[in-house]
């Protein structure tokens, strides 16, 4: 059974987010830095397993863009892994469907499956266009 937790910003800034790690959070996109990392209830979260470019690179601006559309305001679950990266907590994320968002984005071309950290999970979503894209090192 999925446990869920879904707690207020300043609630998760008092008691600090190692509480929750490797637990389910609840909430709504409040922020949408780039492709591969959007913020739940003001947490950033890094899609685990998707490599999005940056804003300054090829498709990066239109990759934004997408996901605004797909998530910005809208409820979302993300399963955190324990894992940090600067000041993001690593995790997938479902939109109220269970659709993965990182698979979604993928598939849409927007960003590329990283098998470093998503074992291949999503490399049967890449398409043309996401072949394209810039892949980054840490990713292989």
């Amino acid at each position: 059974m999925k446990k869920s937790v879904c707690l207020p910003a300043v609630f998760v800034a008092m008691i600090g987010v190692p509480t929750i790690a490797g637990e389910w959070i609840e909430g709504r996109v409040t922020h949408v830095r780039d492709v591969d990392t959007i913020e739940v209830s003001n947490l950033p979260v890094r899609l685990n397993g998707v490599d999005g470019p940056e804003l300054n690179e090829r498709g990066g601006r239109a990759a934004k863009t997408w996901m605004q559309k797909l998530v910005l305001r809208k409820p979302v679950r993300c399963w955190l892994n324990g894992e940090k990266t600067y000041d993001r907590w690593v995790g997938t994320c479902y939109l109220k469907n269970d659709q993965d968002i990182g698979a979604l984005a993928i598939a849409a071309g927007h960003a590329r499956d990283c098998p470093r950290y998503s074992g291949g999970k999503y490399s049967s979503y890449e398409t043309d266009d996401s072949r394209k894209l810039p892949s980054h090192g840490y990713c292989k």
